[in-house]
């Protein structure tokens, strides 16, 4: 999780920095396709065929679109809002998780984790400011990116027991790289302008991939609960990304907002880690 937390952010910096040159539909299909071109070469040789074959491939297409669709609203946004401003925002999405996890895996979840559900929207609209000097509309493009993957690793949960974490990858990356294609029929591509370029275009696919398939490999070995609060790192590294390659400062607002959202999320992880003996809690 913390190679995850390292890797994610400097893909997304580099999506921030190929959208002042290219169209974001061609950044899009590049993270995936580079994605699936990685997948393929890695586990193709120990997996072959079987690495497509799932027990579960009508969910598996769905999670998978979901993601494209999630992916494509982040990096369009990145094109207005600030990397720690998104980022803040899409870190809003264990507080999701927890709420669909009720009518999705029918879960329980008791009255102090639906409170610290509650603060954490509260310190999303602290951060958005819904209304005020620091909001943009792009925001609201994160908010529908953080919805979507909240019902993706929903059913990437559902699915967890059936596929292995190689074959759930490749289909994320597969079914990514088909529909993000379908960008090239709106708007023509643009080729990479120099050799810095190409190896960004690169990069945002290999970090795009490793990145997701060490979460997955995470989640594998080791509880949610003892996992997931390392994925906070990456709120710290996007705000050094943001502010030694793209010079931005979050305002105090969002300051406030991230420090509601991290303690809601840091509280939901506590409760479900002791929830089991006290399931109503």
């Amino acid at each position: 999780m913390l190679m995850a937390s390292l890797t994610l952010p400097a893909m997304n910096a580099g999506v921030k920095y190929l959208n002042d040159f290219y169209p974001s539909g061609q950044i899009v299909w590049a993270r995936y396709a580079g994605h699936l071109l990685v997948m393929i070469v890695a586990f193709m040789p120990f997996h072959g065929i079987v690495l497509l074959r799932s027990k579960r491939t009508g969910i598996q297409l769905v999670r998978s679109l979901l993601l494209f669709i999630s992916t494509a609203f982040f990096v369009y946004a990145l094109r207005y809002l600030e990397l720690a401003v998104a980022m803040a925002i899409v870190f809003t999405t264990p507080i999701v998780v927890t709420a669909l996890s009720v009518p999705f895996l029918g879960e329980k979840v008791g009255p102090r984790r639906w409170a610290a559900v509650a603060v954490g929207f509260v310190g999303a609209l602290i951060i958005i400011q819904p209304g005020g000097a620091g909001y943009h509309w792009a925001m609201l493009l994160v908010v529908a990116n953080m919805i979507m993957f909240s019902v993706y690793q929903i059913l990437t949960r559902k699915i967890a027991a059936d596929d292995t974490p190689e074959t759930t990858i490749t289909y994320t990356a597969m079914v990514g790289a088909v529909a993000a294609g379908l960008f090239f029929l709106v708007e023509p591509g643009v080729w990479p302008i120099s050799v810095w370029h190409w190896l960004l275009y690169f990069l945002i696919g290999v970090l795009g991939g490793f990145g997701q398939y060490f979460v997955v490999k995470a989640f594998q070995y080791s509880l949610a609960s003892v996992v997931a609060p390392i994925t906070y790192i990456q709120l710290v590294v996007s705000g050094l990304f943001g502010y030694l390659i793209f010079t931005e400062i979050p305002d105090l607002w969002t300051w406030i907002g991230s420090a509601v959202v991290v303690a809601s999320g840091l509280y939901i992880t506590y409760r479900e880690r002791h929830r089991k003996p006290y399931p109503n809690r």
